[in-house]
């Protein structure tokens, strides 16, 4: 019979950006893990699944829909959804805490999902480069987890972070994207080398630079990117002579000939093409254009742009294996420099 308290421990967490199907699968498998939902209970009606929780109807179909995929579930006309097994035990369950979601964040998570398979449920959140709301995720946390896959940038308050992370016991804990200092034991990485980064894509990118004087990095004041791209960044020009310069605002900077931009914000993409093409300079010839972090778009636009870029399916790729590895590697994620027209 289906339990009368069915709706107490099943529920959607509005601030997780786990998709709500999902999240409505991963409850019903732990209700049934838990004892709380044994074979045969019967389930829900969509339209009440939809009404209770408050989600579409779409939602709650597709929920019941993986639930079958797996072997979780069945069906039968006139009697509705029902538990078809009961013995189900999910040995890894991961907290999946990103600091925003972009176009490259996707792949990185896309890639994660993928390199897990079915078998592993991970709740997912995004905390917006806000060191408060990172805080609270990770403190008020309300379940245990296998594995906490963290992404660590920060707008401010970067240097407590290492307090709140050091909370987390060393052998659940995977850093991807970035390493910070102060973070104790033995855990696992998947990085960037944003200092080395940075100089090597530009010395591959060296002998199309020729034809221009000047680089210019917009890296705006405000920004949870890491200051080591700067330092790289520095080094590259002053190793090959090239007049350099930080820019803070794309919009005021002036745009002259002979000039390549680096962009790292993709605000500051749109705002600097249009201005190029607003002056009626070509981009590739009278002015170039580095991008950074690929996206499928950057292959179309403007006949393309050149990017210097991590390998962000190979992230998600290796922060997976090394949960299923049970490992503690440190892995620095490879980096790109693809020429396109831009330049």
């Amino acid at each position: 019979m289906k339990l009368p308290d069915f709706f107490d421990f099943i529920h959607v967490d509005e601030y997780s950006a786990t998709p709500k199907y999902l999240q409505l699968s991963n409850a019903i498998i732990k209700a049934v893990e838990q004892g709380q939902l044994k074979k045969e209970s019967l389930l829900p009606s969509i339209n009440e699944l939809s009404f209770k929780l408050e989600i579409s109807r779409d939602t709650a179909e597709k929920g019941y829909k993986y639930l079958k995929k797996i072997g979780v579930i069945n069906s039968v006309p006139g009697k509705g959804y029902y538990i078809s097994k009961n013995d189900i035990k999910r040995k890894l369950k991961v907290f999946l805490l990103f600091n925003k979601l972009s176009a490259h964040k996707k792949i990185v998570y896309d890639a994660f999902i993928a390199a897990l398979g079915d078998d592993v449920s991970v709740d997912f959140y995004i905390y917006n480069n806000d060191f408060t709301l990172f805080k609270r995720f990770l403190i008020n946390r309300k379940e245990d987890y296998s594995h906490y896959v963290i992404i660590p940038h920060f707008i401010e308050g970067e240097e407590y972070a290492k307090d709140i992370i050091n909370t987390i016991p060393k052998d659940k804990l995977i850093l991807l994207d970035k390493k910070i200092p102060g973070i104790e034991g033995e855990y696992a990485a998947a990085y960037e080398n944003f200092e080395k980064n940075i100089y090597d894509a530009l010395e591959q990118a060296r002998t199309h630079l020729g034809k221009y004087h000047t680089l210019k990095i917009i890296f705006p004041k405000r920004s949870y990117f890491p200051k080591e791209i700067l330092e790289g960044f520095h080094r590259f020009c002053q190793q090959y002579a090239f007049s350099h310069k930080v820019v803070n605002d794309i919009a005021a900077e002036p745009i002259l000939e002979g000039e390549v931009f680096i962009n790292l914000m993709e605000d500051d993409l749109v705002t600097l093409v249009e201005r190029i093409v607003g002056m009626k300079l070509k981009i590739g010839k009278d002015v170039g254009v580095i991008s950074y972090n690929e996206t499928p778009l950057k292959k179309i636009i403007l006949n393309g742009i050149t990017t210097i870029s991590t390998d962000f399916k190979f992230m998600g790729t290796v922060a997976a294996q090394l949960i299923l590895d049970n490992s503690k590697r440190h892995v620095e994620v490879p980096f790109y420099y693809t020429k396109r027209a831009s330049i």
